[in-house]
């Protein structure tokens, strides 16, 4: 499964836009008309269940000190860390009231701080936090939890690494996009090898079980040559995982982008001769492709997940608890519980009056229907193994899958001669050509994208 084979036709042809299917039906079809009151519907049938599902939370910490010019997250750039110390009574209440809605028995397995930048928090307050976790829910502590957090390597020190440790934390994920200075200068993040490297050292000193880097290509004066060079440095440090993102350039749609000098932006034969040789040195360095951006090496739970069959992909990118109800706290965060997507308000003066009025500070979200929870099962499938088995896929989901599916297989034959699958009676395995773009497989399935008659704009596969 780890081959992969960098074909420039098919992905100068299938590489156009699509959706990254972190969920499905996707963030585009949430709607106002869900509220409060489906929230806590779904939280009771999930509450029901004969043995229900334990629990996974994302927290958003929305707060940057500097503008990193090609960021597209929801963030407040301040350095008032007074805000900071103000967001947490919100935050604090929003913790109670979805705690009160939950069985305590149901175990939260997964914890995630992302943002904007979470190292915002001081430890002091990072120490609060975790404390009101503990007073309102089941936290699993046994090691065997999995408690991550987004860490911007100018923002911490060694000495905060540790203290995560203490209070829970076990995996990190390191903000690095590049190391080369002048790109670090075009995009407004000037960070030193010295000091990513010091808090990698602290993590693993501190006994944490994974630490990532992100890596972003695409980005303003990076050749392949320079990008090279942050490879070496970045294959130096041996991270458990690596995940390479490409830079969606979308000054429309966020502001910090206008930034960005446009006639700095590599050409799209540059920028995908970035994506062929990190992808190629990375699979030769014993690195997995995980798929969607992401490495792992074979040791890391990514990698043993994805064999076991056990892979799943949630709104935090892939992830090895394939059965969690997905609690989202802070603005703008999004949950699923049972079959609902719930979306928090983006705004924080909203975010912060809902929660003063004891109101649950839910902007949008989504009930999924029978075809919904079909076609997501498929899609997950697809985007975490790269096959498809139609006889169990008939049994799991309750249908005949060649009938329910009948009018998706002249796309699928298209996808057979192109080379992205190999189609049979049996099922469909994704070829070597085809694992660099599981998210045009995907689509296939997607009713919402093949129905819609004005195509939603989504970021480029490649």
């Amino acid at each position: 499964m780890n081959k992969v084979i960098f074909d420039q036709e098919l992905i100068e042809r299938y590489g156009g836009r699509g959706p990254r299917y972190t969920s499905y039906p996707t963030a585009v079809q949430f709607h106002s008309g869900f509220g409060e009151a489906d929230y806590r519907a779904a939280v009771a049938r999930t509450n029901a269940m004969p043995i229900p599902d334990p629990l996974s939370i994302y927290v958003h910490i929305p707060f940057c000190h500097s503008l990193c010019y090609y960021c597209g997250c929801t963030k407040i750039v301040t350095r008032n860390q007074e805000r900071a110390e103000r967001y947490l009574v919100p935050l604090f209440k929003d913790i109670e009231l979805q705690a009160e809605l939950f069985d305590i028995d149901r175990q939260v397995q997964q914890l995630h701080l992302g943002g904007g930048t979470p190292t915002y928090l001081t430890p002091e307050q990072m120490g609060r936090m975790m404390a009101k976790f503990r007073q309102h829910f089941n936290l699993r502590l046994d090691g065997k939890q999995e408690f991550s957090i987004e860490i911007d390597p100018r923002t911490a020190t060694p000495e905060d690494i540790a203290g995560m440790g203490e209070v829970g934390f076990n995996r990190v994920s390191l903000g690095v996009q590049d190391f080369d200075p002048e790109v670090q200068k075009a995009v407004n993040r000037i960070q030193s090898v010295e000091e990513t490297q010091g808090l990698i050292t602290a993590a693993r000193q501190s006994g944490f079980n994974s630490v990532s880097l992100d890596l972003i290509y695409g980005l303003p004066l990076q050749t392949v040559k320079t990008f090279d060079r942050t490879l070496d440095t970045v294959l130096e440090m041996r991270p458990d995982r690596l995940a390479i993102y490409s830079y969606a350039h979308l000054p429309q749609m966020f502001r910090a982008q206008k930034l960005v000098q446009e006639d700095q932006l590599p050409s799209p034969e540059t920028k995908l001769e970035i994506f062929r040789r990190t992808t190629e040195r990375l699979t030769g360095e014993g690195y997995v492709y995980i798929g969607m951006d992401h490495f792992a090496l074979a040791s890391d739970e990514l990698v043993q997940a994805q064999q076991r069959g056990e892979l799943q992909r949630n709104f935090q990118g892939y992830s090895t608890h394939a059965k969690c109800d997905l609690i989202g706290l802070g603005m703008s965060a999004i949950g699923r519980v049972g079959d609902s997507f719930s979306q928090n308000v983006k705004d924080l003066g909203v975010y912060t009056s809902m929660l003063e009025k004891g109101q649950m500070p839910i902007e949008r979200g989504y009930t999924m229907s029978e075809d919904d929870r079909i076609r997501a099962a498929v899609i997950q499938e697809v985007m975490c193994h790269g096959k498809l088995d139609f006889d169990a896929a008939s049994t799991n989901l309750g249908i005949n899958f060649k009938e329910y599916f009948a009018n998706e297989f002249p796309q699928l034959e298209v996808l057979d001669k192109d080379g992205l699958i190999d189609l049979g009676e049996k099922g469909l395995l994704v070829t070597e050509r085809g694992r660099l773009l599981l998210r045009p497989i995907a689509m296939v399935f997607d009713y919402y994208l093949q129905h819609a008659q004005e195509k939603p704009r989504f970021s480029k596969v490649i």
